[in-house]
């Protein structure tokens, strides 16, 4: 079947497309009301279905000739560890854990916050979780006891699941004693935490409460998947809030597994014994969907890899993974190939490794940027296909679905959306814009399987976050257009469309242009007021490692080269070289703090950022162009 064929098929006839697809999974009931509404007027997939997540990750494959295949390959560059774990291994050990969990009075609809590192037993935790029908809201491993103190208030968790320390690059962070601030800081409190102790640090332990992972394990008894509805809760995933506290997004068992399957063999062709690395961190919902549920659904191995993509121990650590486990499919941000990029821009490490086996590099997170897109291709000679998603969704709304018919790429573009997502763009006052024309991009509903129904115990936040803007749509948040083709271009969040002087300009665009610069190793644009235009745009740039150029003459060729892009209309003038940029820990650069920044507004700063300091960098930076009064 051609993608048109699929994808028209998924919009006339939703319910009929998606029943077809849910019939792939072993249910322990087939649900027969395919698609409904709840009690607040919301679209449900699957509502009277019943089955378990973990038990269609795990056991299905242990019965059905998958059991001595490997399940995780577990590569630790900043221990020195790997180990490969088998499906029926994984399956026991996942079934000890739930054990542990269910000895807690862990139960069905519980909630279990995981505060873990990259270890082969954050995913045990995960699925332990999924398997008893309780729901784990992961929080990435060492968010400040603050901000993990917020979420313990919203999950209410019975247990909290954490290990000793992490570890980033040759740095150890000791998650122990930041648990335990944030339980004391916190009014709800767990009444046991389960702990993974690691040698290269040692957690004291609370009498009464603190439990250790080895020792309880030892003595568990295994427990049986727990049959569930196909719209219970499987996870929460906070996601940033534009009110600065977090958003929890909720994701159904039901739903969420129909889409993570179907998207493994259609987005990125992948079949049972395929190695898949999704280069990212559980703590992330690229995480959630493509380092657990997504490859152990579709009877992949699947990559935990505890590392950075530069510095362990240099920047042909990817080319390393990718050849020594033969991975088919390599999926990370493209901040992370920048970073590869700038230490290594000819990419004369590759020369080292055999990448015969990688079929498609696949990346998204953030925009993809053309510069990123040429390089990569370029120096690897592979596919890259970039796609476009949200924690909100699941799993991309736009991609090229290799799996389906793979359509020619256009740099800039997410391609065209994924079946199930009635992409439209839509001015102000919510009428479809035609081609070629910038707006907000918004899906008509029904939105797909695996979206988020409700935001945790907040369905009014949900609602006016949402879908009050559009009536009838999603709104992303998003701003683009779509070509002539119906390829879909994603411009950035519709508040980095900037106006200047009556001008309506994307940053996105201006930003394309100055990180094609050969001199440019990353980038952010953005608009700050301006007392006669409205806004002005400003460049902020890294540049690549080894470049010896003037501060005044890259400007004066950045600033020409937007000119010669854009016209004088875009008033590109100002572009400014800087060490870094405030960014948050999985790579996306905080443009909106920037500018509040930049218009001396007051700012929250956000617990995902990567480095607080930068802030501070960005503030003296602005303040000696005098772009603020310090």
């Amino acid at each position: 079947m051609s993608y048109q064929a699929e994808y028209s098929k998924s919009i006339e006839t939703p319910e009929l497309f998606w029943g077809e697809k849910a019939q792939d999974l072993a249910w322990f009931k087939q649900p027969e009301k395919i698609l409904s509404q709840d009690a607040n007027g919301i679209h449900r997939w699957f509502a009277d279905g019943e089955m378990n997540t973990s038990y269609l990750a795990l056991d299905y494959h242990v019965e059905n000739g998958l059991a001595d295949n490997d399940a995780i390959i577990y590569d630790s560059p900043v221990t020195g560890t790997k180990r490969k774990i088998t499906y029926r291994e994984l399956r026991d050990d996942v079934a000890k854990f739930a054990g542990v969990l269910k000895a807690q009075g862990v139960e069905k609809g519980d909630r279990v916050v995981v505060y873990m590192p990259m270890v082969p037993e954050a995913l045990v935790a995960m699925l332990a979780v999924a398997r008893l029908g309780a729901i784990h809201s992961v929080v990435f491993g060492g968010f400040a006891p603050h901000e993990l103190a917020v979420r313990i208030d919203d999950a209410e968790p019975k247990v909290i699941v954490s290990a000793s320390c992490g570890i980033e690059i040759s740095k150890v962070i000791e998650y122990k004693p930041m648990l335990d601030q944030a339980i004391e800081k916190s009014a709800h409190k767990p009444d046991a935490c389960v702990i993974l102790q690691r040698p290269q640090a040692e957690a004291s332990m609370v009498d009464g409460r603190d439990i250790d992972w080895t020792e309880a394990m030892a003595t568990a008894e295994s427990a049986e998947p727990v049959p569930v509805k196909g719209t219970d809760p499987l996870y929460i995933l906070y996601t940033s809030g534009t009110t600065g506290k977090p958003k929890g997004v909720v994701r159904d068992n039901g739903g969420h597994a129909v889409a993570m399957k179907y998207s493994m063999k259609s987005i990125y062709n992948v079949k049972p014994g395929d190695v898949f690395w999704a280069a990212s961190d559980v703590g992330w919902v690229v995480g959630h969907s493509y380092i657990v549920y997504g490859p152990l659904l579709a009877g992949c191995t699947t990559i935990v890899y505890e590392g950075k993509p530069v510095r362990t121990p240099d920047a042909g650590a990817f080319w390393r993974v990718c050849e020594e486990y033969k991975a088919k499919v390599l999926f990370s941000a493209p901040t992370a190939f920048r970073a590869i990029k700038k230490e290594d821009p000819e990419g004369k490490l590759l020369e080292n490794y055999d990448l015969s086996n990688l079929d498609t590099i696949f990346m998204a997170g953030e925009r993809l940027d053309p510069p990123t897109y040429h390089w990569t291709m370029e120096v690897t000679g592979k596919p890259v296909i970039d796609h476009w998603w949200q924690t909100e969704t699941g799993w991309a709304i736009c991609g090229n679905m290799t799996g389906i018919e793979t359509l020619e790429p256009k740099a800039g573009s997410a391609t065209v959306p994924v079946t199930g997502f009635n992409v439209q763009i839509l001015d102000p006052e919510g009428n479809e814009l035609p081609a070629g024309e910038q707006g907000a991009i918004a899906i008509k509903l029904p939105m797909p399987p695996s979206c988020l129904p409700t935001v945790w115990g907040d369905f009014e936040r949900f609602r006016t976050g949402y879908l009050t803007d559009f009536p009838g749509y999603y709104c992303s948040g998003d701003g683009g257009y779509k070509d002539e083709d119906g390829y879909v271009f994603i411009m950035g969040r519709t508040d980095d469309v900037i106006n200047v002087a009556g001008h309506r300009l994307s940053t996105g665009e201006m930003e394309e242009i100055v990180a094609g610069h050969n001199a440019v190793a990353e980038c952010a644009v953005i608009g700050v007021n301006d007392a006669l235009k409205g806004q002005q745009p400003i460049g902020f740039v890294l540049l690549k490692d080894g470049i010896e150029i003037s501060d005044e003459d890259l400007e004066a060729e950045l600033v020409a080269l937007v000119r010669k892009e854009i016209g004088a209309v875009a008033c590109f003038k100002k572009a400014v070289v800087v060490d870094r940029l405030p960014k948050t820990r999985s790579g996306k650069i905080l443009r909106k703090l920037m500018r509040q920044i930049a218009d001396g507004q007051d700012y929250s700063v956000p617990s995902t950022i990567d480095d607080p300091t930068s802030l501070s960098v960005m503030e003296d930076v602005m303040g000696r162009i005098g772009l603020i009064s310090k």
